[in-house]
């Protein structure tokens, strides 16, 4: 789930249900104008205060200004400079982008809509071989091997695909008498979509 890193208003969403987004790709604009007129006060603010340090200085060498007025000065262009850096800062998280590659699972919001500081704004799924969970006979775990493939038909697309043993559960269910792996398709699949179920046939075993 991806998370809004500020409180504000978006101001464009570039993605949605479904669409493919490469690592690094703007997904949401937030609007940015306040951060944007705050920045060019500090930078003003900074201005001014460099400009009245080097005069406190120019001062104290004709010994016109203390040590404790030089000293204020400078402090004052330290402020301006960390509230630029701030306000750079929160410009920056105006621009939401993807962490990776991946498409959009879930779209929480819309354009001109105002959100908080860490509301859920959409729900990625990440490009590559999906991991899939199953369940299969305790009686099975003699003869089950990392890296083992497999037969998997999934029932949205009624089709089969080839997957692989990643990995193999150290507790067995006492209920079912069932143990869970862990396996990846062993190719990308586009068609295929997380939440998806299927059947896994293993050959050889019963």
């Amino acid at each position: 789930m991806l998370s809004s890193p500020v409180p504000g208003r978006i101001a464009k969403l570039y993605v949605g249900l479904g669409v493919p987004f490469k690592q690094g790709e703007v997904l949401i604009a937030m609007d940015c104008d306040e951060p944007q007129a705050r920045l060019a006060m500090a930078k003003a603010d900074q201005a001014a205060a460099t400009e009245q340090y080097e005069a406190k200085l120019r001062m104290q060498g004709l010994e016109q200004a203390s040590d404790v007025e030089v000293a204020l000065a400078a402090s004052a262009v330290a402020k301006a400079k960390a509230q630029i850096e701030l306000f750079q800062f929160q410009i920056s998280q105006c621009s939401i982008r993807a962490p990776w590659n991946g498409r959009t699972a879930k779209l929480h919001v819309r354009s001109f809509m105002t959100v908080a500081a860490g509301q859920p704004l959409l729900d990625l799924v990440r490009s590559g071989l999906l991991l899939m969970k199953l369940n299969v006979p305790s009686r099975w775990i003699s003869t089950l091997k990392m890296g083992q493939n497999f037969d998997v038909t999934i029932d949205e697309t009624g089709k089969t695909y080839q997957a692989r043993v990643h990995r193999i559960n150290g507790r067995v269910d006492p209920v079912s008498q069932t143990i869970e792996l862990e396996a990846t398709m062993t190719k990308s699949h586009p068609d295929l979509l997380p939440g998806m179920s299927g059947v896994a046939t293993f050959t050889g075993m019963q």
